[in-house]
């Protein structure tokens, strides 16, 4: 979806996991594995933060970004949140039944992984400006409406 939106915006757009993989040069499951989840937490913070001062970009975190603390309370004034809210089944769907990239994912129980994720998170990610569910949507709809949302916001 960050992809689109930025495109129609004619903005940059900023997938963070591929921003940090191309720093470090290994993958988020290699970081995870060497370096733990609060190595991997750290660069996310450090990107976001050198990100901050930059204008017209959709950056697109990992699931776990928002839920850390201070990643939603020091975006700059002004910033916009959305939350594209879906299920943990689909989100599965989504992922192929095999996340392998995921590690917070890779035991024997993704989908129950998913849905504990997903009951530990929600609470923060309602903080979000914007709530879209997109489960059975198209992207160009969804995409569509985020635009909106934000011509309105913005004006």
């Amino acid at each position: 979806m960050g992809p689109l939106v930025a495109r129609r915006l004619g903005w940059e757009f900023i997938d963070v996991d591929d921003a940090i993989v191309a720093q470090t040069g290994s993958t988020v499951a290699q970081l995870f594995r060497d370096h733990g989840e609060a190595a991997f937490r750290q660069l996310e913070a450090e990107l976001t933060a050198g990100l901050s001062s930059r204008h017209h970009v959709v950056l697109s975190p990992g699931g776990g970004w928002a839920a850390q603390p201070g990643s939603l309370e020091n975006l700059p004034a002004g910033t916009a949140t959305i939350w594209l809210r879906v299920s943990p089944e689909e989100a599965l769907r989504r992922l192929g039944g095999s996340p392998v990239e995921r590690p917070l994912l890779a035991g024997a129980d993704p989908l129950g992984a998913l849905r504990s994720l997903a009951e530990q998170r929600t609470e923060r990610y309602t903080q979000a400006d914007l709530v879209i569910d997109v489960e059975d949507r198209a992207a160009t709809d969804i995409t569509g409406q985020i635009i909106e949302w934000l011509e309105r916001s913005t004006s």
